[in-house]
């Protein structure tokens, strides 16, 4: 609970002018982009350097008061909603590129920069940040660290921990810590880069970070195959990849999905279809040349009906805009939009697919499906209404069912949403109670008095895990 001491020492520190306790900075701060979840915090701040995260945590760890550290709120785990009440601090301030450093191909960032801003300067510069979350128009890099955020490009050039290679975070305490730094190699002890990023901000509270860049791909083409049937398109997935290819983007939409999606965007897709995969590659001319050809050949013998290449640039985009746009068009169809992220080995990418079908029938819900297939990560969506309760259990039987098929399928329960609250119960699934208690362990090690981001990732009951034998 916060007193007033505990308000005037962190005034001190920030000034009046950021540090909020008004009525609409509360509600405001009181949810992220989870569906059926808000928790008010007692204030909200936004520090302005690492001095100030620092003096921060050490007047909230002496009083044991609750911090959690936010971004935009993108997130879709509940990763950023203040369960336990206490002080969110909001890092947009902090929203500087520090360095591009071109000798060594690297960029010092703080947490709270736009990530579609950043990626857009060094590409102005002649270079590439591969990741890119759907949501990167509106998130922050510090939230894409926290969350270990995905995207389209993560088939080939891997996602947000492929390419943090420093870091500099405020522990619990207030101590500010060093990992990493400009260097390709460096195993001088254990990786605690790595081990922060994806950790939800329940470790640390990162106020720096040096991302590695690359040379950006010299050509690339982009191509939509159609299908009648949805097995044959999730198969072709599996067919690409195990033709040794790694396209650059090998993207998904089922039938619901692209319909829904072409009323918002008014793309002209094929709405007759089953399903459609939208696949990029590039590199060099001739290589793309080959792969693109070979890629064709792959979608016509699994039976696409038609496959077609975008024959300019903005019609590629048109293509990517439709995939990009799925969750906002599928938000509008009913109040509520339950985005989840099922990930599967690629050769079990039809199976999983079916499997999601077959549960929606069964539990009556509406559920559609999208998401980056060419690494096995699928976003089965329902369009439900919190209102309708009845719905929003039976939506909740389906999303565990889900959850339980990815595990048989040797996949895990979360891809690149996180854990945060949603997913908790379901970890000890995936992880045993052997890694839960090593998570916890690692978890009191940074933070002994349990205030950086409290109750997510960590579930006070575990879900009893209902092994659905298919016959």
């Amino acid at each position: 609970m916060l007193n007033a001491e505990v308000k005037r020492e962190l005034t001190e520190i920030l000034g009046s002018s950021y540090c909020k306790d008004d009525p609409q900075s509360l509600v405001t701060h009181s949810y992220d982009g989870t569906p059926m979840l808000q928790s008010l915090p007692e204030l909200v701040i936004y520090p302005e350097n690492t001095k100030q995260v620092s003096q921060v945590m050490k007047v909230l760890n002496h009083y044991k008061i609750p911090l959690i550290g936010r971004g935009s709120g993108t997130n879709l785990c509940g990763g950023t909603v203040p369960v336990e009440g206490g002080v969110v601090m909001v890092m947009h301030r902090m929203n500087q590129i520090l360095e591009v450093d071109i000798e060594n191909l690297t960029a010092t960032v703080q947490p709270g920069l736009n990530t579609k801003k950043f990626s857009q300067h060094v590409e102005a510069l002649g270079l590439f940040y591969p990741p890119d979350p759907s949501s990167m128009s509106i998130s922050t890099l510090g939230g894409n660290i926290a969350e270990c955020s995905g995207g389209l490009r993560g088939l080939k050039y891997g996602t947000t921990k492929d390419y943090v290679i420093g870091l500099e975070a405020v522990l619990a305490n207030g101590e500010v810590i060093r990992t990493g730094g400009k260097l390709m190699k460096d195993v001088a002890g254990y990786d605690v880069t790595k081990l922060l990023v994806g950790s939800e901000g329940t470790l640390a509270i990162i106020t720096e970070a040096t991302l590695k860049l690359i040379p950006p791909p010299q050509y690339k083409k982009t191509m939509l195959a159609m299908y009648s049937d949805l097995y044959d398109a999730a198969r072709t997935v599996s067919k690409i990849i195990e033709s040794r290819m790694i396209p650059a983007t090998l993207e998904f939409l089922d039938n619901a999905t692209l319909q829904v999606v072409d009323d918002y965007a008014q793309l002209g897709l094929p709405r007759e279809m089953e399903a459609i995969l939208i696949i990029e590659q590039d590199g060099d001319k001739g290589s793309v040349e080959r792969d693109i050809a070979r890629i064709t050949e792959i979608c016509h013998s699994e039976q696409a009906k038609q496959v077609s290449v975008a024959g300019s640039l903005e019609e590629a985009e048109k293509l990517l805009t439709a995939r990009r746009s799925a969750f906002t068009a599928l938000a509008r169809l009913k109040p509520t939009t339950i985005l989840e992220d099922a990930t599967v080995p690629r050769s079990k990418i039809a199976d999983m697919v079916l499997e999601i079908n077959r549960i929606a029938k069964k539990y009556n819900v509406q559920i559609c499906t999208f998401g980056h297939a060419g690494d096995g990560n699928l976003h089965p969506t329902a369009t439900t209404d919190v209102r309708d309760t009845d719905e929003i259990h039976r939506v909740e039987a389906a999303f565990a069912e889900i959850f339980e098929a990815t595990i048989r399928l040797g996949g895990t329960i979360t891809g690149e949403h996180g854990v945060g609250v949603v997913k908790a119960p379901f970890l000890e699934w995936k992880v045993g109670p052997a890694g839960i208690e090593i998570m916890k362990g690692i978890k009191h090690a940074f933070d002994p008095n349990n205030i950086l981001n409290p109750g997510k990732i960590f579930a006070k009951e575990s879900r009893k895990r209902v092994v659905i034998q298919r016959g």
